[in-house]
């Protein structure tokens, strides 16, 4: 193993040891601008963190991201780097996105074999669906305009190494919902005193289901998910009020309108048929993630020149992205980059004992440094 791949090791396990939560990544925001400062790069500091690398005349820049915020889980690992954070833990694999980025930018920045501008962008906040929308809000694409970004995630289950991305659709939307049920609360002796919110919340539970099953096309990928009932009735008291919240999934705009649409309509509806009144409220926090076809292209030459296996096509993933924000304003491609088959390296995202496979920092680094010589090349009359 070279140095080069052991400082990437021990850089990743320790972002490991140390997770921070969303606009909590202090520490890591300073090793992120401190590793760039060092070898050259250009930095700016400000929600995330951007590096800003020029090589030669070109005017084209390509944005590179990386998501940098852990989640609030226990870890249950058994390796030796396992989090001193107590209930907070990468288990989704940011603190090797970071890594394999920051290998990127040494690499470049000591082999600068392109002609153009590279923009490393080291977003806060994914996992809330904040943290891209408070760079661009704070400027980012004005300041660094870029032609093209970009973003790996890794994916439990897959061959290590594979890269796999598709052209439109690549992650769903999320948006949360809230339903409140206003019956009237009353003994549980004598239930036709008043209106019972859990028998009309739970019969709004089972008539949401259709909405995919029979309001949207058969392959539409929708999903609608309720995870919290909430009442205010006791052992022998039946509630006069309930409140329903989840999220659903959707492939495109048209369907998440009409999923609230439908939505709506059947919780006021099945409200209705009991003599109260139910209100429904929705917070789209990630919209749906959209690749272009040019930058799929250049994914997909990268991926081959850098030996990577390679999937075309791929099906749609069903999770959520906040890099939708960065792609939504620049044509762009997130590409999916297989963790392992066995272990901790094939647990599912957001699992208390996933890991990250420190195998795919090579690879990625060497992705990464593949696609900005494919989306800047030098030119033919240059020397480097």
């Amino acid at each position: 193993m070279s140095n080069f791949e052991t400082r990437l090791i021990e850089l990743r396990q320790d972002l490991h040891r140390n997770p921070e939560l969303g606009f909590q990544e202090t520490r890591t925001k300073a090793i992120v601008a401190d590793r760039m400062r060092a070898l050259g790069i250009e930095v700016h500091e400000g929600a995330g963190v951007v590096g800003v690398l020029q090589s030669g005349g070109g005017n084209k820049a390509i944005g590179l991201r990386a998501d940098m915020d852990a989640l609030p889980i226990t870890e249950t690992s058994v390796h030796d780097y396992v989090s001193t954070a107590p209930g907070v833990m990468h288990a989704c694999g940011h603190d090797g996105h970071t890594a394999m980025l920051l290998g990127a930018a040494e690499r470049l920045s000591q082999d600068p074999a392109f002609d153009g501008t590279v923009v490393f962008l080291f977003q806060p906040n994914e996992e809330h669906g904040l943290g891209a929308r408070a760079m661009i809000d704070e400027g980012v694409l004005e300041q660094f305009p870029v032609e093209e970004v970009y973003a790996i995630h890794n994916l439990p289950g897959a061959p290590t190494g594979q890269v796999s991305t598709r052209t439109g659709i690549i992650c769903n939307s999320e948006t949360l919902f809230e339903i409140d049920v206003q019956g009237q609360g009353g003994h549980a002796s004598m239930p036709q005193t008043g209106v019972d919110a859990i028998t009309v919340g739970a019969e709004i539970v089972l008539a949401l289901q259709t909405v995919v099953a029979r309001k949207l096309a058969p392959a539409s990928g929708a999903v609608i998910s309720v995870t919290e009932f909430l009442t205010d009735g006791q052992r022998n008291v039946l509630p006069g009020n309930a409140t329903l919240k989840g999220d659903f999934r959707a492939r495109s705009p048209e369907d998440r309108i009409a999923i609230e649409r439908f939505m709506r309509q059947i919780s006021e509806g099945v409200a209705a048929a009991h003599g109260i009144k139910a209100s429904v409220t929705f917070d789209t926090q990630f919209v749906e993630t959209i690749n272009s076809e040019a930058p799929v292209e250049a994914v997909y030459r990268a991926a081959e020149s850098a030996g990577c296996d390679l999937i075309r096509d791929r099906d749609p993933m069903s999770f959520s992205e906040d890099f939708a924000q960065f792609s939504a304003a620049v044509p762009g491609c997130f590409l999916l980059l297989g963790n392992g088959e066995t272990g901790p390296n094939a647990q599912p995202l957001h699992a208390s004992d996933y890991n990250f496979n420190d195998a795919l920092l090579p690879i990625g680094t060497e992705f990464w440094v593949k696609l900005v010589q494919d989306r800047l090349p030098l030119q033919k009359d240059h020397h480097s």
